[in-house]
């Protein structure tokens, strides 16, 4: 049987997944869109779309299901705290369906790169740059009971599970040898969510302020991140 948090957290994506969008009158599991993932402080990690559904895209990231970013260990499940949809539902039918929702999911990803104390999120693949469209009306689901949360963020998990995480990318990338330079900028990027974590955690102990993020240049380390290596040959 699984865990009393799988459970509860399976059980909140159930919920959350089951509300209705009140465009197209579906439960949110049957609609197309794009989503986002949000850790325990309300960071953004991860932007993805899906022109299947809802349901079946998420339940393969959140579910142990199989998806790139669970074969590859980009994404741990359990830093996973609340999620956002936009559906658009009503492009299902469009002819241009692909690169509107394209168009939904790259402005989805800039907002997430604004919103991110870091400027970069742990996206392998950068969603094709489009011109930046009006979004959608979204939905944001937590996905921890509040009476789990506590021992769930506390920093020392917290440190551990994305030190694991990172090691079993690393580890991913030395098997492979050939993977793809996205995937190396994950590395670079989960290393400065990791340092950041341990970090803060050392300065509360000690009783000092929390490093600032800017004291880590991750466009430095990583480049740009706004489209990938060679897409972007006019800057």
């Amino acid at each position: 049987m699984p865990t009393p948090f799988v459970r509860a957290f399976r059980a909140a994506l159930s919920e959350a997944l089951g509300s209705t969008d009140p465009a197209s009158g579906k439960p949110l599991r049957s609609c197309i869109g794009v989503y986002a993932f949000y850790d325990y402080d309300g960071e953004p990690i991860y932007v993805g779309q899906t022109t299947e559904s809802f349901g079946t895209r998420i339940g393969r990231h959140l579910t142990g299901q199989r998806s790139d970013t669970l074969a590859y260990r980009i994404l741990d499940p359990f830093e996973v705290a609340e999620m956002e949809l936009w559906p658009a539902e009503d492009l299902r039918a469009d002819r241009q369906k692909v690169a509107k929702v394209n168009a939904i999911e790259y402005s989805v990803y800039l907002g997430a790169i604004e919103g991110s104390k870091y400027g970069a999120i742990l996206n392998e693949k950068i969603p094709p740059r489009e011109s930046r469209v009006e979004l959608p009306p979204s939905f944001r689901f937590k996905l921890v009971p509040d009476e789990m949360r506590e021992d769930r963020e506390h920093p020392d998990i917290r440190i551990a599970r994305r030190a694991e995480t990172l090691a079993r990318v690393a580890a991913v990338a030395h098997e492979r040898g050939e993977v793809s330079a996205g995937l190396r900028r994950v590395i670079v990027i989960q290393a400065v969510r990791l340092a950041d974590l341990a970090a803060a955690r050392l300065a509360f102990a000690e009783g000092r302020r929390r490093p600032s993020p800017d004291a880590i240049n991750v466009q430095e380390l990583v480049g740009n991140v706004m489209a990938e290596f060679g897409d972007d040959d006019d800057e």
